[in-house]
This record gives structure tokens, sequence and C-alpha cells, in this order.
């Protein structure tokens, strides 16, 4: 079940493609797990982290955009590291909303992981076809550069499946650099866990949240800098762009929108009197 979260005269859709299951020590990098495990919650008994994720559905300025779209359902893709289709999907939450995949106008994808995009295409008459045909898919340069030609360490995330497809039925647009989509709607270039990974910052009425991507996958990696996942190709870069993106949050006060945060992945991050970041998680609405 989508949930909904009003900001400024956007209605944001939070939806869900289910669970990820991930290894908890790679999510956690070089930490120590004497310090990560009381920060992990329950772990399966393959030592794995259940990660949320969170895509977002808007409608601005006349377009309808929707930001990641979870693992898909592809035979043999990441699913299989997920909870199975009927326990909920991407999909699913979108006909719960009312919205068919053709009336996506845009869509944003902040890199091109395989547990980000893997509803970029499906299987319709036993042919790979972009799932939102009428949409325009932003990816920002850099990062399909890496998707297509990817080396022996990103070769197991990046599936030419979920992206090819897309460029190949001309629905494909490259951006670089920070742009916008809409007046509301802006990609911010945020390397590190890839050189061409993106945000998005969305801004209304006064009021900004900021989709992270994968700047973090739980919340403590937001309050903590120094923590970033095995899985940054960037190390230090990630930690810079989360310390300024964490610290900009904090002035404006915006919204966070987590994709790995449990559903719906929304919170604020605020400073405490002894100068540490806290993250507190919302519900919707």
């Amino acid at each position: 079940m989508p949930a909904k979260h009003r900001l400024g005269s956007l209605d944001l859709a939070i939806l869900s493609d289910g669970r990820f299951y991930i290894d908890a020590g790679a999510t956690f990098g070089i930490v120590p797990r004497l310090l990560w495990e009381p920060f992990a919650g329950p772990l399966d008994d393959r030592h794995r982290l259940t990660l949320g994720l969170n895509s977002l559905l808007l409608r601005s300025q006349g377009k309808l955009i929707l930001i990641e779209t979870g693992v898909g359902d592809k035979p043999g893709g990441w699913r299989r590291q997920s909870s199975p289709l009927a326990a909920g999907n991407l999909l699913a939450d979108l006909d719960g909303l009312g919205v068919r995949p053709e009336e996506v106008d845009v869509v944003i994808n902040t890199h091109l992981h395989a547990d980000h995009c893997g509803w970029n295409t499906r299987y319709l008459d036993g042919k790979l076809v972009p799932t939102f045909p009428n949409a325009e898919y932003l990816v920002m340069r850099d990062e399909w550069q890496a998707a297509i030609a990817p080396d022996e360490r990103t070769r197991a995330t990046y599936l030419v499946e979920n992206v090819l497809p897309v460029e190949e039925r001309g629905r494909l647009r490259l951006v670089d650099g920070e742009t916008k989509v809409t007046d509301e709607v802006v990609i911010l270039p945020a390397p590190g866990h890839s050189a061409g990974h993106a945000a998005v910052v969305l801004a209304s009425g006064g009021e900004t949240a900021l989709y992270i991507g994968d700047i973090a996958q739980v919340a403590v990696q937001l309050e903590r800098t120094a923590w970033v996942a095995a899985f940054d190709i960037l190390p230090l870069v990630s930690m810079e762009t989360k310390r300024a993106l964490v610290e900009r949050a904090i002035e404006d006060g915006s919204l966070i929108i987590s994709v790995h945060a449990p559903f719906p992945g929304l919170g604020r991050l605020a400073r405490t009197q002894e100068g540490h970041r806290r993250w507190t998680p919302l519900s919707a609405g």
C-alpha cells in the first residue's frame, strides 16, 4: 500500500518494491562489527540486513515523475535477493494508485545498480521492453557509461537487461551536472557510491526534500560521515558528498526520503546540543 506525504503543493506517494536482503558486513564496510551491530537490527540466518526498496511518485508541473524502480521481476535477476512479488511490488503499488505504466512521463534513476532500476524494463510477450513506454528515462551520463561497460567489480550489479532496452527504444536521456526536471524537481550530482551517482532535490511552498539514493543504506550512515558501505566505489568522495548533503538537509530542515530505510523511508536529520547528527524517522501523512 503506497504511503502519501504532502510537501508544499506537491503530493508525494512512496511506493515499495518489497524488502531487500543484503550482507550486513558489506553494508558497513570497514566499520568493525562490534560498532555496527547495535545499529543493524535483526539479521537473517545468512547474516543479511533487511532494507527497504522505496520509490517516489509525484506530479510536478504536469509531469508524472517516478524516482527509482526497485529490483523488478526479471527471472534470475535481483528479485531473488528480495521479498517475493506476491508480497508487494512497485507495479502493484502503482496500480493501487490507479496509475498505469504508460502514464508515467519521467523516470529518474539515481544510479543503475540492479536494486534501483529493475523495473526500468520487463518482459512482455517474450520481449524485453521499457516498463514505462512513454517515459523519458533520465540518467547521469557517467553512470550510463559505467553501466554499459562495467568492470570486474561492478558487472554483478550493472545488468544490461535493465538499461539497454531503454536506449534501444529511444527513451533514454543522459544528463550532465545539476539538471532541472521541473521548477520543483532537480537532479543533483552526488558522486561516491559511483562516479555518476545522483540525488534528487524537491522544493515547493518553502519546503524541501532530498531523495538520497545510495548516499546511505541505513540511518546511522547519515549520522556518521565515515561510515560508508563497501559498495561505494569512491569511499572518500562518498564521505565528502554525504557531509555536504547532510549539512544542507539539516540547515534547510529538509525531509529526507531514503531508498533503503524501512518503508516509507521518511525522516529528518537534526543536530543535538552536543553537535551530533540524529535521524528521526517519520510516518507518512
